[in-house]
This record gives C-alpha cells, sequence and structure tokens, in this order.
C-alpha cells in the first residue's frame, strides 16, 4: 500500500474505491445466497475499516484525511444542526422493524463501517489527492463519484427510481460533505452523519415513489442551503481576518 501511495496517490484512491465497491457488491450477493443479509458484508465492512484505519496511523496521516477533532468555528456551521436533522431523515416517514434483530443488528455494524470507509475514501483519498493541482475540481469529482457510486445498488437489487433519487441526493450531501472537511479539517463529523443515516435506514419505514421524490429534494434543498451558509460564514471570517491585520 505505501509503495502505491507513494507513487500515485489518485490511482491509490482508485484501486481503493474499485476494491471497496466490488467487494461489497460481492459480498452483499454471497449475503443473500446464504439467506442472511450481511452476514459476510458486515465482517468484510469491519476488516476494511480496521485495514484503512491502521494504516493511516501508522503513517501518521491522520491529519490530513481528517481523523482529528473539528478545527472550525461552531457557529460557522450553526452548530452541525442542520446534520442532525439529516441524521434523521429515514425515521421521517416513521419507525419500523425492515428485518430480523440478528440481520438489523449487522446491517447497522456494516453501515457504522461503510460510514467511515465512503467519507475516508471519496472525501479523504480522492479529494485530498486531486486538490493538489486543482481545488475546485477535486471538490466536484469527488461529490459526483460519491454519488454516482451509489448506481451500484443497482446491481444489488435495487430499483431504478428509487436508486436514481439516491445519486441525486447523495451528490448534494458528498458536496456538503466535502466543503465541510476542506474547511473545518476535520472528517468526523461527515463520518458520523453518514453513518448514522445510513444505519437508520434499516428502521425506516418506506414510502411512496412521491414521498421518496420529495425527501430527495428536501435533502437537496438542506444540504446546498447549509453548504451555501459555510462558505459565506467562512468567507466573511477570511475577510474580517484580512481587516484585523492590515
Amino acid at each position: 500500500m505505501k509503495k502505491l501511495y507513494e507513487k500515485s496517490e489518485i490511482w491509490f484512491a482508485v484501486i481503493w474505491i474499485i476494491i471497496y465497491v466490488v467487494s461489497l457488491s460481492m459480498a452483499d450477493d454471497y449475503s443473500k445466497s446464504l439467506g442472511f443479509q450481511r452476514i459476510i458484508t458486515a465482517p468484510l465492512c469491519v476488516i476494511l475499516t480496521l485495514v484503512i484505519f491502521v494504516w493511516i496511523r501508522k503513517n501518521d496521516l491522520s491529519e490530513k484525511y481528517g481523523l482529528i477533532l473539528f478545527k472550525g468555528n461552531l457557529k460557522n456551521y450553526l452548530y452541525f444542526l442542520p446534520l442532525i436533522l439529516i441524521m434523521s431523515v429515514n425515521l421521517w416517514n416513521g419507525v419500523t422493524m425492515n428485518m430480523s434483530a440478528g440481520e438489523s443488528a449487522l446491517y447497522v455494524l456494516s453501515m457504522l463501517c461503510v460510514g467511515f470507509l465512503e467519507e475516508v475514501i471519496f472525501r479523504g483519498f480522492l479529494f485530498k489527492a486531486m486538490c493538489k493541482t486543482n481545488i475546485k475540481r477535486a471538490i466536484i469529482v469527488s461529490s459526483v463519484t460519491f454519488g454516482i457510486g451509489h448506481i451500484v445498488n443497482l446491481l444489488n437489487g435495487r430499483d431504478f427510481v428509487p436508486t436514481l433519487l439516491q445519486v441525486c441526493y447523495a451528490v448534494a450531501l458528498g458536496f456538503l460533505f466535502t466543503i465541510i472537511f476542506y474547511k473545518g479539517k476535520s472528517l468526523l463529523p461527515c463520518i458520523v452523519t453518514h453513518s448514522v443515516v445510513n444505519s437508520l435506514s434499516t428502521f425506516g419505514a418506506e414510502g411512496s415513489q412521491t414521498y421518496q421524490m420529495a425527501i430527495s429534494a428536501v435533502l437537496c434543498v438542506i444540504s446546498v442551503a447549509y453548504t451555501l451558509w459555510i462558505l459565506r460564514a467562512e468567507k466573511n471570517k477570511e475577510e474580517n481576518r484580512f481587516i484585523s491585520e492590515y
């Protein structure tokens, strides 16, 4: 891993994206064939999480990839209240048990790991590799690839329309998470939000297609509005700092 990383951080990120997408898709398929959801996927997610976490810590890259405490001004981020709202989105239509207790436990475990893996791979590895040359392009690519990556859910049996809606709001959320990481230097708020959203999906009551479209639109609006607020607040802070210095 170290040699590939030192040779090309972009290819390092791309290879990890491929490993993540392919291995989890295969694990989901094997789990279904065994008749127990996530029985293979959950242990695999834990292994991948530990491998990446240990590698980052071993190579003193925790600060680079945001595995540190948040460094921004919480007031500029509305004390993360919009993130708390986003975390609860899967429960807005009610609470139910969509799986057995055992399957639910494995699902939550895997989703907690997925939140970490996707944020570190897309917001950490890919974004950090690209922002060296062009920050705007890095933000766009990190956000869009994160959203498009959810198309793989079609291969796992999900319907087309819900998957398309998921791609749309995932791009918006990806953009928000990238800005939070870029401005606040910490990936932890993104990891926590991502993990909670995914985990609570197993307890959420599924709504009609119209309801899903409405929720997707709301998530997009919240994400875009919150992103613009952060950018404006950070810009004002930088301008005030410039004025005070001169």
